[in-house]
């Protein structure tokens, strides 16, 4: 058995490179192998949100506070909160964090392929993240 204790591991900001806006991460879990899941509770403050991504094996996001919005490409932007549960599958372009004016936090979970949990892409436009 393993137990992670609760600040036991540090908050860091959402690199520039994958977020728009201002974001906090917190590592929940990384499975060793065999297992491959991995996650993190991520917030975002009002308009912030990650840059377009896909994910090898799908990521599901169970959301806890706030109010967000999630789009996969081509598809409409839906609004999520809390209690509601996301899954994008395998391989499926999408971006998700907060509405312009409230901030929202969610559990992202996911699995490594070969190493790897994401693949990070371009960054969501403002003229995109608009309604």
């Amino acid at each position: 058995m393993q137990i992670t204790r609760l600040g036991s591991q540090p908050s860091t900001p959402g690199p520039a490179d994958w977020f728009t806006g201002t974001t906090r991460i917190d590592p929940l879990f990384q499975s060793p192998e065999p297992a491959r899941a991995a996650a993190a509770t991520v917030t975002f403050e009002p308009g912030a949100r990650t840059a377009w991504h896909t994910h090898p094996l799908g990521q599901t996001l169970i959301v806890t506070a706030g109010v967000g919005w999630a789009q996969c490409e081509g598809g409409p932007i839906e609004e999520i909160r809390p209690g509601d549960v996301v899954w994008f599958p395998p391989g499926v372009k999408h971006w998700h964090g907060a509405c312009p004016t409230v901030a929202m936090t969610h559990i992202a979970v996911q699995e490594a392929q070969d190493g790897k949990v994401v693949e990070w892409l371009e960054h969501v436009t403002d003229e995109q993240y608009r309604r």
